[in-house]
């Protein structure tokens, strides 16, 4: 599977504009500097992948694309115009969607209405107007499938399936409701090996259908797995920042476990 999954991460399948371009974007939260000079560019059908210990501002630069947090410093481009978000919502209304680590789910509420949690179709425009819950449950179907998603139960609660079914419903859902950019917070962190790879391959099935995805993390083997483009980040600013015919598998972990910090560790602990 992880060759199938790596085989096109070489290429980049969309050309054009990029979708989001940062320049020396930096936040500052008073005294306390979080990002410096970060650089970023997501293309359509391309993974970026953020790496980066727990403080190493990964958390702020999810912040300031999605909208919850504006930039102090620098520009930040979609489809080659300068925006700065005030929020979430129009951080979606550009057609970027976040899919956090802990993931907006309600478990015991079934699979087909957490797909439309906060979006729900219904008959008219009337208050409490009943929901066409028939459709929903069509549409979820049909959605999940075309990601390659099967759930034996479109009706069971979203709470019984895996860690990773669940990360992939939430992949799915973004791409239903129109993401162009799909940003996907330590979506691994929590799983295991087999539920890990099935989050990959629908990162990768995301990539394929167009999108520019960024995924964060600390685990540098899954991001090479599906990775076009890495950039690694240390208190704050980048310490790496090249594209997949630039980097090997071995200098990205030696990157990420501290490098030449981790020689000088090595070095003294020898004395």
């Amino acid at each position: 599977m992880t060759d199938t999954i790596a085989e096109h991460a070489d290429s980049t399948l969309y050309k054009g504009e990029p979708l989001v371009q940062m320049t020396n974007i930096g936040k500052t939260y008073g005294a306390i500097r979080a990002l410096k000079g970060i650089n970023l560019t997501v293309n359509a059908g391309e993974v970026t992948c953020v790496l980066g210990d727990n403080g190493a501002g990964k958390s702020t630069l999810i912040k300031i694309i999605s909208g919850l947090h504006p930039h102090n410093e620098g520009t930040m481009k979609v489809d080659g115009k300068e925006v700065s978000f005030s929020s979430p919502r129009e951080s979606l209304s550009h057609g970027i969607a976040t899919v956090y680590q802990d993931l907006a789910v309600v478990s015991l509420m079934e699979v087909w209405r957490n797909f439309f949690l906060g979006s729900e179709m219904v008959s008219s425009k009337a208050p409490l107007s009943p929901m066409r819950i028939s459709e929903m449950k069509r549409i979820a179907d049909e959605e999940l499938r075309k990601m390659g998603i099967v759930v034996k139960d479109i009706n069971q609660p979203i709470g019984t399936l895996s860690g990773g079914q669940r990360q992939c419903v939430a992949i799915a859902r973004a791409v239903y409701f129109g993401a162009r950019v799909l940003i996907l917070d330590e979506p691994t962190a929590a799983l295991g090996v087999k539920q890990s790879g099935v989050v990959l391959k629908y990162t990768a099935a995301a990539r394929d259908a167009g999108l520019g995805v960024v995924f964060i993390t600390h685990n540098p083997h899954h991001a090479y797995l599906v990775g076009n483009h890495f950039v690694i980040l240390k208190l704050g600013e980048a310490v790496l920042d090249k594209k997949r015919s630039e980097v090997e598998l071995d200098e990205l972990t030696r990157q990420m476990a501290g490098g030449d910090e981790l020689a000088e560790l090595s070095h003294e602990l020898q004395k």
